[in-house]
């Protein structure tokens, strides 16, 4: 299942959220490393298409992009090189992830942790862990409990956007959230292209979160979305001991 996440989505999916606050979430993240006191140079993983990776080397951070989707990183390339920006992109998972050298920093953001299954919580953090310095920073984030049981589970979204309309059937299972997505991509001759892909993704609390990130070698805090509430997402900030 996660070999196959964003397989149809990957190569539209910075387009289509658009409207989550780019902007103001990369310059979060940003504020964040540098009060931490990162080295400048990280990855940026689950980067999608790529808008935090050249957020992040524009404000002088040296960063790889990593993600799982194909589809994903094959966008991310041409958008970067349209802005001209050398960025290197990586195919990784998370959960096995294994860097070149240890590195100063790594980002997850936008929900890349949800794609990880409670029981490996552990085992990823303590792989994210061995490939930091001592002293690197992980930032990442979860949509919350709140957020994904009572607005994302057992609900349907559509967006008739003329670019890539789309339909997304969630169901709520225990733990987690089945979704099966149906997206309709814009060819150059003015036809769709359907692409269908499945997903899941996992409810994390922010106590399970922080007591795997301490097994794992990590001191961490957990605050709400920008500096501000917790309802839809946590962000944790972390360095590794």
């Amino acid at each position: 299942m996660r070999g196959k996440a964003y397989s149809a989505l990957g190569g539209v999916f910075e387009y289509l959220n658009c409207d989550c606050g780019y902007e103001q979430w990369s310059q979060y993240l940003i504020e964040r490393l540098q009060s931490e006191g990162a080295k400048p140079f990280g990855a940026d993983v689950g980067c999608g298409n790529g808008y935090f990776t050249r957020a992040l080397t524009r404000a002088g951070f040296k960063t790889v992009g990593i993600d799982i989707s194909p589809q994903a990183l094959s966008a991310a390339v041409d958008i970067a090189r349209g802005e001209g920006l050398n960025i290197e992109f990586l195919l990784g998972d998370i959960t096995k992830l294994k860097l070149p050298s240890k590195t100063g920093f790594i980002t997850a953001v936008n929900d890349c942790i949800n794609y990880v299954p409670q029981s490996q919580l552990e085992k990823t953090f303590s792989r994210v862990a061995s490939n930091l310095v001592k002293g690197g920073v992980f930032i990442f984030d979860i949509s919350s409990e709140r957020k994904l049981r009572e607005e994302v589970g057992n609900n349907t979204f559509a967006s008739d956007d003329e670019r890539a309309p789309f339909i997304w059937f969630n169901s709520l299972e225990g733990d987690r959230i089945k979704m099966d997505i149906t997206v309709f991509t814009l060819n150059g001759d003015g036809t769709y292209a359907r692409r269908d892909e499945s997903q899941i993704q996992y409810i994390h609390s922010e106590a399970h979160i922080l007591s795997a990130l301490e097994v794992a070698g990590f001191s961490a805090r957990g605050e709400g979305h920008l500096g501000g509430d917790k309802a839809d997402r946590i962000n944790f900030i972390c360095k590794r001991l």
